[in-house]
C-alpha cells in the first residue's frame, strides 16, 4: 500500500523546489557590459534567495540591499541582506527601506537597478509617508490582516500611506534603468499587487483606498484618514515617466507550481484536476467549495476518473475572530476533515509555498481517514478549534502538521486532495 501522506509531502516538496530562485532566476540575468555597475534592491520572503542566485550566476560585479524576513536570510557577498518582521512590520522595515534609498541615491545615471521581488514584500517595506507614525502604520497592517480582505484589497490601502509601495521605488530609481524580476504570490499574477506594485505603476487611487476601508469598517488612526485626504499622496499612474526606462519580467508563478504538481501526481498513477488556480476569499468556505466538488465526483456527476489528484492554487484569507494560532492553510484543513467526516476514501494537504502558514512554525498541515478519530482518542473538539480560528494546536496534537521551514520561495498556497477509488 502506498504511503500517501509521504506523497502528499513529496509533491510539496517538488512544488516549491520548482519555483526556488536558484531555478528560475537564471534565464533573466542580464550579460554585464562596460562601464555599467549593477545595483541589487528587493524585497520578500524569497528576496534574499534571490539575492544569492543572482550574485552567484551574474558574471559581473553587482552590489546592493535586499530586505527579507526574519529567518529567511541566505549567503551573499557584495548585496547585504536585511531582516524585518512579516506579517506585522516592524520598525526594521522602515530601517531597511531608508537604507534602500539611500543605496538608489548612489546611483551613476549609466548604473542598471535590478529589484528582486517577491511575496512578503509590502510587509517588509513598511515605511510610512510623511505625517503617519510608524505605530499608526502597523496598526492599520494588523486591522488589514484580520478583518479577512483579500490581498488585492489589503496592498490597495497599503499603496497610499507607504512611501516605497504604489511605484515608491520606482520613484527613488529616478532615470535609471530599472529592471524588476518577480516571483509572484498573487492570483493574477498582477505586477501592480506583487509586493504592493513597489517598482510599477498604480491603476489604483486614494478613493478606491478610503472605500476598502470602510467596506471592511476598519478604524484607522486619525493620521492614516488624513494621509488619504490628501491629494498630494496619490501614487504614480501609468502615464507617468519615470516608467519609462523600466522592465518587468515574472519569474515563476503559481502557475508552474501546479503544473509541477499535475506531473508529479501523473507519475503516481493519478489523473489530475485542477478545482481552480486561483481560489480566494474566506478559508472555510473554500474548504466547502472543496468538499461539495469532492461529493459530486463520487456521486458520478462529473467525467473524472479515480483515483485523481484535485488540485487547486490562489490564496484563501482568515476572518478571525478567535485568539488560537494556524494560518489560512491549516483552518482550510481543519474545516475540510469536519466536512469530510471519517471518508476512508481521501488524504489531503494545504501549504503555502513559503513554508509559514501565517505567522507560526508550519507551512500547513494533511489530513487522512482517521483524522477526526484521532482528534477524538485525544479528547479535542475540532468545531472548538475551528471557531477560536486555533488549527495549529488541534493539528500539533495529532502530529499532522506539516513543517518544512523557510522554502526561500513563495507563489501561494498549494491544496491537494487525493481521491482513491
Amino acid at each position: 500500500m502506498k504511503d500517501y501522506e509521504q506523497l502528499l509531502k513529496d509533491s510539496f516538496k517538488a512544488v516549491y523546489e520548482s519555483v526556488h530562485p536558484d531555478i528560475c532566476l537564471k534565464p533573466f540575468i542580464p550579460k554585464p557590459q562596460e562601464g555599467q555597475k549593477i545595483i541589487v534592491i528587493g524585497a520578500g520572503k524569497a528576496s534574499a534567495a534571490m539575492a544569492c542566485a543572482f550574485e552567484r550566476d551574474y558574471e559581473g560585479q553587482c552590489e546592493g540591499i535586499v530586505v527579507t524576513r526574519y529567518g529567511h536570510s541566505a549567503p551573499t557577498k557584495n548585496i547585504k541582506i536585511l531582516e524585518a518582521s512579516h506579517p506585522v512590520p516592524d520598525e526594521a522595515g522602515a530601517s531597511a527601506v531608508e537604507a534602500i534609498i539611500n543605496c538608489l541615491k548612489t546611483a551613476s545615471p549609466e548604473d542598471i537597478i535590478i529589484c528582486l521581488i517577491s511575496g512578503g514584500g509590502s510587509s517588509l517595506l513598511t515605511a510610512p509617508i510623511d505625517g503617519i507614525p510608524f505605530k499608526a502604520l502597523q496598526d492599520l497592517n494588523k486591522m488589514l490582516l484580520s478583518c479577512g480582505a483579500p490581498i488585492q484589497d489589503m496592498n490597495v490601502v497599503r499603496k497610499h500611506v507607504n512611501k516605497a509601495l504604489g511605484g515608491g521605488l520606482a520613484k527613488y530609481a529616478g532615470n535609471n534603468k530599472l529592471i524588476t524580476l518577480a516571483i509572484s504570490d498573487v492570483t493574477g499574477d498582477d505586477p501592480a499587487i506583487i509586493a504592493s506594485g513597489a517598482t510599477v505603476a498604480d491603476p489604483s487611487t486614494l478613493n478606491d483606498a478610503k472605500s476598502i476601508i470602510k467596506r471592511y469598517a476598519i478604524k484607522p488612526a486619525p493620521s492614516i484618514l488624513a494621509a488619504l485626504e490628501n491629494p498630494a499622496n496619490e501614487t504614480p499612474k501609468p502615464n507617468d515617466p519615470i516608467f519609462k526606462n523600466h522592465e518587468y519580467h515574472l519569474i515563476a508563478t503559481p502557475n508552474h507550481a501546479l503544473k509541477t504538481a499535475q506531473n508529479f501526481w501523473q507519475e503516481q498513477g493519478f489523473h489530475t484536476h485542477i478545482l481552480n488556480a486561483e481560489m480566494q476569499g474566506d478559508t472555510n468556505q473554500c474548504a466547502h467549495e472543496h468538499v461539495d466538488f469532492i461529493k459530486k465526483i463520487y456521486n458520478g456527476e462529473t467525467n473524472i476518473k479515480l483515483p485523481c489528484a484535485l488540485l487547486s492554487g490562489g490564496e484563501t484569507t482568515v476572518h478571525i475572530t478567535g485568539n488560537g494560532a494556524g494560518g489560512p492553510n491549516t483552518q482550510f484543513m481543519l474545516q475540510s476533515a469536519m466536512l469530510l467526516e471519517q471518508d476512508p476514501k481521501i488524504y489531503a494537504m494545504a501549504c503555502d509555498t513559503d513554508g509559514i502558514d501565517g505567522s507560526v512554525d508550519n507551512a500547513g498541515a494533511l489530513i487522512t481517514p482517521g483524522t477526526l478519530k484521532h482528534a477524538k482518542e485525544n479528547g479535542l473538539n475540532p468545531a472548538e478549534y475551528l471557531s477560536n480560528n486555533d488549527s495549529y494546536h488541534f493539528f500539533q496534537q495529532i502530529n499532522a502538521l506539516v513543517k518544512t521551514g523557510p522554502t526561500f520561495t513563495n507563489v501561494n498556497d498549494y491544496r491537494v486532495f487525493l481521491l482513491l477509488p
